[in-house]
């Protein structure tokens, strides 16, 4: 069964000068990003890499925990921190990696068998797959307003 989950962002004025806010589809979050928050400091406001990082680690962290569940080791905890690196490729920002650190508490499992489900949990996560160049459709709709 499909299903869509929805955000939205709005930006106005130029991009060195302008400002935005992004809103998560649930409610849960509403906030201001900026050139600033985006590529300069970091503060003021989140910005797509952050948004993407917390996207991944918290998929990530769902799919280890329920991959652990399935071997019969339910863990106690799963804490997952995504670092988004984005860098200049051919004069455009790129991002260029995504690191990955896990920590599990997890009983009944040595550290190799966690291991090992925390590597078959990174292909197995859905952000995972996409961010390493899924096959997801990208569709556009567009509307101009004069």
């Amino acid at each position: 069964m499909a299903t869509t989950r929805t955000s939205t962002a709005q930006w106005q004025g130029d991009l060195p000068s302008g400002s935005g806010e992004v809103s998560l589809g649930s409610g849960r979050y509403t906030g201001p990003y900026t050139f600033v928050s985006r590529f300069e400091s970091g503060e003021g406001g989140t910005n797509p890499e952050e948004l993407i990082a917390a996207a991944h680690a918290s998929c990530y962290s769902m799919a280890l925990s329920n991959m652990l569940a399935k071997e019969g080791n339910p863990p106690e905890s799963v804490r997952t921190e995504a670092d988004v690196v984005l860098d200049t490729v051919d004069g455009k920002p790129t991002v260029v990696r995504i690191d990955l650190k896990t920590v599990g508490k997890v009983p009944g499992i040595d550290a190799d068998a966690f291991r090992a489900t925390a590597e078959a949990a990174k292909d197995g996560c859905p952000i995972s797959r996409l961010l390493a160049g899924g096959s997801a459709e990208i569709t556009l709709d567009v509307t101009f307003e004069s």
